[in-house]
């Protein structure tokens, strides 16, 4: 496997594996125009010359930044494939100097076996919601947030 920046090439690829979360209502969808708009916040995990897996880390402000749209393919699934993306996104804010990095998730303990804590979301600032305005569920939202400092 081989973690890599994401290329234009790709774009179906992500496209494809966050509609898949997305029709299941684990993650927000992500249209391809959005995807090809932050290309550079991706990084992906390829196997055997395809695309398993997708991570994008987002600049929130000079101290925050989030690890968002991480999808893995379901056939790839128990292989270490997400650990290895967050962990590269990580890496990311590490080589940034950014001094934390959070997620919304449906999955705390997975983010929680990295190192990340769970805390209230009124304690993340209102930048971080900036995503919410086009989710069908900001009313009811259902994700719980995750956060984590980077060792610099």
């Amino acid at each position: 496997m081989n973690v890599r920046s994401a290329k234009i090439t790709d774009v179906k690829a992500i496209h494809s594996l966050v509609g898949s979360y997305a029709e299941r209502d684990r993650m927000l969808f992500r249209s391809m125009a959005d995807i090809f708009e932050n290309l550079q916040t991706f990084t992906v995990a390829e196997a055997d010359g395809a695309v398993v897996g997708c991570c994008a880390l987002e600049i929130i402000w000079a101290d925050l930044a989030e690890v968002k749209s991480l999808a893995v393919d379901e056939a790839n699934k128990e292989k270490g494939i997400g650990r290895f993306l967050v962990n590269a996104a990580i890496e990311q804010a590490r080589r940034l100097q950014l001094p934390r990095v959070f997620a919304l998730t449906l999955e705390p303990e997975f983010f929680q076996r990295l190192g990340f804590e769970v805390v209230e979301k009124d304690t993340l600032p209102m930048k971080v919601w900036s995503d919410c305005a086009r989710c069908p569920k900001q009313e009811n939202c259902d994700e719980i947030a995750v956060i984590r400092a980077v060792e610099q």
